[in-house]
């Protein structure tokens, strides 16, 4: 009874190691030819016969796993106003032109309307339009893409994290990344 028990077992153990892919070619045949599971041992089952296994991609014929190819994960989805700061960040460097509204030079809201405009969003042209568009939000509540109002809400920008700010500031200096602090602040707006 326990030689049956025994048999019985094993078959189970080598039907185990089969779906788990631990032969990755043939198999021992028909005859008594012991077979061994690597990592689990070395089994004599007569009369068991073993098919041959196709090659499973992945599994060595030494029945070790080969690291497998991992997806990336899935890039988060941005909102609108990170891709607006995307696209902002994109014309660093670029010239201040009074009146512009890209994509090669700008002035304060033409760069924000053409970033936004890059994320798909049409937003106002002028600074003002754009301080009274969109929803309020709070200084302490900026996020990445909030358009901000300087000066009475004669300049804006968009709000690049960190405490930064992209802006086009004024004649002679590019569009370039600055401390929402070094403008006096007026308000900002989500869009």
């Amino acid at each position: 009874m326990a030689s049956h028990s025994f048999k019985r077992s094993a078959t189970l153990v080598v039907a185990g190691a089969l779906a788990a892919g631990a032969f990755a070619t043939t198999a021992a045949p028909a005859s008594a030819d012991p077979i061994n599971i690597p990592g689990v041992g070395t089994f004599d089952i007569p009369g068991v016969s073993i098919p041959t296994l196709p090659v499973i991609p992945g599994v060595t014929d030494t029945g070790s796993l080969a690291p497998l190819a991992q997806a990336a994960p899935a890039a988060p989805i941005s909102t609108i106003g990170e891709q607006a700061v995307r696209a902002a960040e994109s014309k660093l460097g670029s010239p201040y032109v009074y009146g512009a509204a890209g994509p090669d030079a700008f002035d304060c809201s033409g760069l924000i309307q053409w970033a936004y405009k890059q994320a798909g969003l049409n937003i106002p042209r002028t600074s003002y339009d754009q301080a009274a568009a969109g929803v309020a939000v709070a200084q302490s509540d900026l996020r990445v893409g909030d358009v901000i109002s300087f000066y009475g809400g004669s300049h804006s920008g968009i709000y690049a994290g960190n405490g930064n700010v992209i802006h086009a500031s004024t004649a002679g200096q590019p569009v370039k990344v600055a401390p929402v602090s070094s403008m006096p602040y007026d308000g900002a707006r989500r869009f």
